[in-house]
């Protein structure tokens, strides 16, 4: 039940928000709006105001604004107040408002999200040095080693661990060529990321050199840790000279209750060597910290900050956008990885579980999704309608009913194929149904 409720928050916002672009600039220049609806099929709440009928309508994948005279069929009667009786320039406007509004509500949302502040992983903005391969994966069956500097990934250079992810991730079972500084010489490796969780997400199995952290310290005033001098903010980089994981670093200290450890802390970029002696607590030893698997520096951004950083994501994940839809143009990405509805809704249901600063972020990465996807040249769409008067206008002629007519179905042909192949999709990452698919 959760899940579906933030499905729809999440939906009902972003639409709204679309339709309220064309909605808002249909009224500035004159034209006159005959509905406003959320969602598809039969209306299920509706009021009129004016000569518009606001609704809410059964099918919740979506919404329109029907506006006078906006088709060309339409038996229209040539007042100033229909949509084609407008100039391009105005109905270009109308057409492209609703695509803006989501782009400028990603990144609103974004930027009251990275102002609430956050934990981010200090290692995603530092350069790809592979500090582990993990034993088996595509890495080390190609031969790469700890130590090696990521230059490239099937092409595309990666100055940080970040930008390493995002060439990776969309690229599960397509061979890559990785080029990688290895000493005083670059060598190149063929690496096939294999794909993992539900969603076939590429990885080829390297890690960064990372060490845990200390998040927070047990409120008892004589914790092992407390009385040692450990701080909230230490890395812990090494116990008695060997260097650790989190998963090293608590097997050590549960197998040494009473046993003085020498921990080997960074604090402030200065090294330092601190003697804690673990405490038994039932079975096991405990210092008395909680830990991240790895260093994490703290954003508390002010307001302008945070929305010059919402710009940079908001670009990222642009730039990402465009990546996935020419990987599939070319091949080069997969279309497992493509989300519908459902996964929507589970995404949904998990961001709100975390809380509202997870959900509003996922709903900001959608509704830039929107934004872009509407905007694509495919007839039907926004940026379809954009195309096609754009070639009236480059021809200087209006196309004929029937031609449109004919470009309007292609492009409602390519959206079903889109829709069938995410649900489909969607319906694979559910256990008990793809159990049911005997085919895959």
């Amino acid at each position: 039940m959760t899940g579906l409720l933030a499905f729809l928050f999440v939906l009902g916002v972003l639409v709204f928000v679309h339709e309220l672009g064309h909605f808002v600039l249909a009224r500035h220049h004159g034209v006159r709006c005959l509905t406003f609806s959320l969602g598809f099929g039969p209306k299920l709440i509706q009021t009129k105001r004016g000569d518009t009928v606001y609704c809410i309508s059964a099918i919740p994948l979506g919404g329109y604004v029907k506006m006078a005279g906006e088709t060309p069929e339409e038996q229209g009667e040539g007042k100033d107040d229909e949509f084609l009786s407008k100039t391009k320039w105005q109905r270009f406007q109308i057409l492209i408002a609703g695509p803006t509004m989501n782009i400028v509500l990603a990144v609103v949302v974004m930027t009251v999200v990275l102002y609430q502040g956050a934990q981010v992983p200090a290692y995603m903005q530092q350069p790809p040095i592979v500090g582990t391969v993990e034993e088996g994966a595509p890495a080390a069956t190609a031969g790469i080693r700890p130590g090696d500097r990521i230059l490239s990934f099937a092409g595309r250079e990666v100055d940080t661990w970040e930008e390493l992810e995002y060439a990776v991730v969309p690229r599960a079972d397509r061979e890559s060529g990785v080029v990688v500084r290895r000493g005083g010489s670059v060598q190149t490796f063929q690496v096939t990321p294999v794909a993992q969780t539900a969603y076939n997400l590429g990885d080829i199995g390297v890690r960064p050199d990372v060490s845990p952290q200390v998040i927070s310290l047990s409120p008892a005033t004589s914790s092992a840790a407390r009385e040692a001098g450990i701080l909230v903010g230490d890395v812990i980089e090494e116990v008695e000279g060997s260097r650790v994981t989190m998963e090293s670093l608590v097997e050590v200290i549960n197998d040494s209750a009473n046993t003085p450890l020498t921990l080997r802390i960074r604090r402030d970029d200065v090294r330092q060597d601190i003697v804690v002696t673990p405490r038994l607590v039932g079975d096991v030893g405990l210092i008395g910290v909680g830990l991240s698997p790895v260093e994490v520096r703290i954003i508390e951004p002010g307001p302008v900050e945070a929305f010059t950083m919402s710009l940079e994501q908001n670009y990222e994940w642009s730039g990402l956008i465009f990546q996935t839809l020419w990987g599939l143009l070319t091949r080069e990405t997969s279309p497992t990885q493509l989300v519908g509805p459902v996964g929507i809704a589970q995404l949904s249901g998990s961001a709100a579980q975390v809380g509202w600063v997870t959900l509003f972020g996922l709903m900001s990465m959608i509704s830039l999704n929107l934004g872009i996807l509407n905007l694509l040249p495919i007839p039907i769409l926004d940026g379809g309608h954009i195309f096609i008067m754009a070639m009236e206008g480059i021809s200087r002629r209006d196309f004929s009913v029937r031609l449109k007519e004919r470009m309007l179905l292609a492009g409602f042909v390519v959206l079903m194929t889109l829709m069938v192949t995410v649900i489909y999709n969607d319906l694979t990452r559910v256990e008990w149904i793809e159990r049911l698919m005997i085919w895959r």
